[in-house]
C-alpha cells in the first residue's frame, strides 16, 4: 500500500522578511533540505547584492539552486521547474522534506500551475521596448494585464518585456495551464508589518554597502558587461549607473531603499492573492 508524500513547504514573503532563517528552522525540525526559489541566487558572483546565504548561515542544511550558473548564462522559469521537479523527487526518495524558499513568485507559479504556451519572439517589438525604462514598461503591464503585473518583479526588465511581448501577441498573458497545483504545498508566510519591513530593507542595504556591494558590482560589471548587468537586478543596475557616472554616490541608498520597498509591496500583493 502506497501513501501520498507529505506536502511541500513553501516559505514565502517580501524581500528582507526573514525567509532564509525560517527555512533553516523548518529544515532542522522536519529533516528537510532547501530549494532556493530565487532567480538571482542561482548565479555565481552575485553574493552581497542578492543577500545570498553563506555556508555558515546554512547551519549544515543542504541548499540547492544556489551558485550553480555563470552570470553570463540565462536561467528561465522553465529551467527552474525542471530542476525543482528533479530535486523534489530526489529528496522524497531519500526521505527528506523539500522546503522551497524564496521571493521569485513567478517560479512558484510555474512549478505549481505550469507555464503558458510559448509565444514567438518579436525582435522588432523587443528592440522598441528596450529603449524604455523598466518603470515605464511596468506601468504598461499594470494597465494592460493587472493580474500578470502582480506576479512580475518590477525590477526585472527582461521578464517585463517578455510579458509585454505576449500581451501584444495575445491581448493578455494566458492563464495558468492548470487550475489545480501539481504539488500539494503548505505555505509558511513571512510578512512583517510595513514599518518593520521598511526598516529591515534600509538596514540590509546599509550592511550590504559596508560589506562591499559597490566593489562586487564593479567586478560583475567587468565580467558580464553593462547590458547583462542591467538584467541582474535592481542593485546591480543602479550601482552600474553610479559606476558609469550617471548618478551620484549619495543617491544610491535612498534610491535603492525606495525601489526595494516598491518591490516588497508587489510581493505583498502576490501573498494576498494566495488567501483571496
Amino acid at each position: 500500500m502506497t501513501t501520498d508524500p507529505p506536502p511541500l513547504i513553501g516559505v514565502i514573503g517580501p524581500t528582507a522578511s526573514g525567509k532564509s532563517a525560517r527555512a533553516i528552522e523548518l529544515a532542522q525540525e522536519l529533516d528537510g533540505e532547501v530549494i532556493s526559489v530565487d532567480s538571482r541566487q542561482v548565479y555565481k558572483m552575485l553574493d552581497i547584492g542578492t543577500e545570498k546565504i553563506s555556508v555558515e548561515e546554512m547551519q549544515g542544511i543542504p541548499h540547492h539552486l544556489i551558485d550553480v550558473l555563470d552570470p553570463k548564462e540565462i536561467y528561465s522559469a522553465g529551467d527552474f521547474v525542471r530542476d525543482a521537479e528533479r530535486l523534489i523527487a530526489d529528496m522524497r526518495a531519500r526521505g527528506k522534506q523539500p522546503i522551497l524558499a524564496g521571493g521569485t513568485h513567478f517560479y512558484f507559479d510555474a512549478l505549481l500551475y505550469g507555464l503558458p504556451e510559448g509565444t514567438p519572439k518579436n525582435e522588432v517589438l523587443r528592440a522598441e521596448l528596450e529603449m524604455r525604462s523598466a518603470e515605464e514598461l511596468m506601468e504598461e503591464v499594470e494597465k494592460l494585464d493587472p493580474r500578470r503585473a502582480s506576479r512580475l518583479d518590477p525590477n526585472n526588465k527582461r521578464r517585463i518585456i517578455r510579458a509585454l511581448e505576449i500581451i501584444h501577441d495575445r491581448g493578455t498573458v494566458p492563464e495558468r495551464e492548470r487550475t489545480e497545483p501539481a504539488y500539494e504545498i503548505d505555505w509558511e508566510v513571512c510578512n512583517p508589518e510595513r514599518d518593520v519591513l521598511r526598516e529591515r530593507i534600509v538596514s540590509r542595504l546599509e550592511s550590504a554597502f559596508a560589506r562591499g556591494l559597490v566593489d562586487e558590482v564593479r567586478t560583475v560589471r567587468a565580467y558580464v558587461g553593462d547590458d547583462r548587468l542591467n538584467e541582474l537586478g535592481l542593485e546591480y543596475k543602479v550601482i552600474g549607473e553610479y559606476l558609469r557616472d550617471e548618478r551620484s554616490e549619495a543617491s544610491l541608498l535612498p534610491h535603492l531603499s525606495s525601489r526595494l520597498w516598491h518591490y516588497a509591496r508587489h510581493q505583498k500583493s502576490w501573498l494576498r492573492s494566495l488567501t483571496t
